[in-house]
């Protein structure tokens, strides 16, 4: 299975894109969208919908996954933060992939094991499970790599207890 992390930011919008059996892991494509803090915000959600229906076009995922909105003490920073996984979610949507959303929590139990982990034992792991030698590129594209994986695991189980359950 094919698929795309995405990593929400209206600065640094981060994202990796997987093959993987649910098991063993290989690392397509990662980086990031960067936007100007200097740009209107509504050209910055544009520039970032657009590169989101360019690498879509590109990698051909079969499905996407997004990290849920956190709680942030800036209200301002969240609510620009869910604006930009309004228009991850419409890009998706937009190419009729199966779509998943992750808490945070959840992605770091499924890539460390411990959902309080510290952000240089998820890049570890991460690069671990990709088999990766080279450092990611950056926090951002790494943390949507997370969110791929946490998906194609997730999504490998899900369809083994559904086989199971038939059999």
């Amino acid at each position: 299975m094919r698929v795309l992390g995405i990593d929400c930011g209206s600065e640094r919008t981060g994202y990796g894109v997987i093959e993987s059996d649910g098991c063993e892991h290989r690392m397509l494509a990662a980086g990031v969208i960067r936007t100007s803090p200097r740009s209107p915000f509504e050209k910055r959600l544009l520039e970032i919908a657009s590169a989101l229906r360019s690498l879509i076009r590109e990698q051909l995922p079969q499905a996407a996954a997004v990290e849920e909105v956190f709680y942030s003490a800036n209200v301002k920073t969240a609510l620009k933060l869910a604006h930009v996984r309004g228009i991850a979610l419409l890009a998706i949507a937009e190419a009729g992939l199966e779509m998943a959303e992750y808490s945070p929590l959840e992605v770091k139990t499924s890539v460390v094991g411990y959902g309080r982990a510290e952000k240089s034992q998820v890049q570890m792991m991460v690069r671990s499970l990709l088999g990766t030698r080279e450092a990611i590129e950056s926090e951002d594209a790494c943390d949507a790599l997370a969110v791929a994986i946490c998906h194609a695991t997730h999504e490998a189980t899900r369809r083994r207890l559904a086989f199971e359950e038939r059999a």
